[in-house]
């Protein structure tokens, strides 16, 4: 099997994955996959996921925004609302072991193309739909985008509490968190499958997903059914909780057990706080967080920067300087670790990529161009058996059949 790798014996190596998703969400899941070694297939419409066009870029159709989440993949373009581009796609899917998407399922079932459907047809196939909201639910069915999911499952309002008015975060947290989910819901299933020989259907809804993971900590005193408590963690919304001022700067300093706060204090000349009982245990603390994040702040004011890391070292306190993005590149840690790969384009334009942060002793995939719209649509439905009459007759500027709707 070809794909954008040039090597073999990767973790996913043999898996073939056809993403019809767009954006960030599903992107970003696919290129997990394609990070572990899968054949990622981006299927694109005639215009290409709009992403090609979000942000600077030096060669048309490859700008920032799709860069960051589509390397290792090959692009195929097919206009689904012709059949023979639907026709097409279902050879691929003979061949498959995943199809993604993110269309309202009434959609992909008008198309043909729902899970029972592929799933008959390739018993094997793990069908994922990447939905805004969970199927049969209040929202099922309602467009979701980043801000919205972030709206309604709580970050808004958890950027309120901590600064008193209603923001998103500054990065596309749902998006991405839900990607996360999405990358290990498809290898669950194809583990599953590897134990009972089938594929099955799952979904992965973006508002369930989110709310999942902010009520980890914030679901809190809602975790006593019996006598329920505020939600909301408070250590981590005080609005104390922010990297400490220093005379020169600031640092993100973590004083978290007893023992680490107990050094603290001492060795700020703070004996009184030592011994206050408020600050005795993680029981007390949390009671008086934000009394003592407010205390710690003050106390590190008084030092500089260099002084507070080289205290905290010493001490065995967990501590580091604020970086700016444009630090991160320069940084002698992602430097030492080979975190940042510079890839040419076909063209001989360079581009800076990141790794995959995990590393497999048995699985290594070095980032690789993100692909041009359609760059390997000959050659992708060349292996799904279309000769080159039918691969022509696909191209976007063919005049669309009189039955296409």
């Amino acid at each position: 099997m070809t794909s954008a790798h040039s090597f073999e014996g990767t973790a996913l190596d043999g898996l073939r994955v056809l993403d019809l998703t767009a954006v960030v969400f599903g992107p970003y899941a696919s290129q997990i996959l394609a990070d572990y070694g899968a054949d990622v297939i981006k299927i694109e419409p005639p215009a290409g996921d709009s992403t090609r066009h979000t942000g600077p870029a030096q060669e048309p159709g490859l700008s920032a925004i799709f860069l960051g989440i589509n390397r290792n993949k090959r692009s195929v373009v097919l206009d689904l609302k012709r059949p023979e581009a639907r026709a097409a796609l279902l050879a691929l899917v003979d061949g498959a072991d995943v199809l993604m998407h993110s269309m309202r399922p009434a959609k992909m079932a008008r198309l043909g193309l729902g899970p029972e459907v592929l799933c008959a047809r390739n018993p094997r196939l793990v069908y994922a739909g990447l939905y805004g909201f969970g199927s049969g639910g209040a929202y099922d069915g309602q467009p979701a985008y980043d801000d919205i999911i972030q709206g309604l499952s709580g970050v808004a309002d958890l950027m309120r509490r901590q600064t008193g008015t209603p923001q998103y975060l500054p990065t596309v947290a749902a998006d991405k968190t839900c990607g996360l989910i999405a990358a290990h819901a498809i290898l669950a299933a194809l583990f599953q499958r590897e134990r009972s020989g089938r594929g099955q259907a799952l979904e992965v809804p973006m508002y369930e997903s989110m709310a999942s993971f902010l009520l980890v900590e914030h679901l809190y005193g809602g975790h006593l059914a019996d006598t329920p408590g505020p939600l909301g963690y408070p250590r981590v919304l005080t609005p104390w909780r922010r990297p400490y001022q220093t005379t020169d700067g600031h640092i993100c300093m973590m004083p978290y057990t007893d023992a680490h706060w107990q050094r603290f204090f001492v060795h700020a000349g703070r004996d009184d706080l030592a011994a206050d009982p408020r600050f005795a245990d993680i029981t007390a603390r949390t009671r008086h967080i934000e009394t003592l994040y407010a205390l710690a702040g003050e106390i590190v004011a008084g030092h500089d920067t260099a002084h507070w890391l080289a205290l905290c070292q010493r001490l065995e306190i967990p501590a580091a300087p604020v970086n700016r993005l444009e630090d991160l590149p320069e940084d002698p840690h992602l430097r030492s670790v080979d975190f940042f790969a510079d890839v040419q384009s076909d063209s001989g334009a360079a581009y800076r990529y990141t790794r995959s942060p995990v590393r497999l002793a048995a699985s290594r995939v070095t980032p690789a161009m993100a692909p041009r719209l359609g760059q390997h649509t000959a050659q992708v439905l060349r292996e799904a058996g279309l000769d080159d009459a039918a691969i022509a007759a696909l191209a976007p500027n063919a005049p669309p059949s009189p039955s296409a709707s």
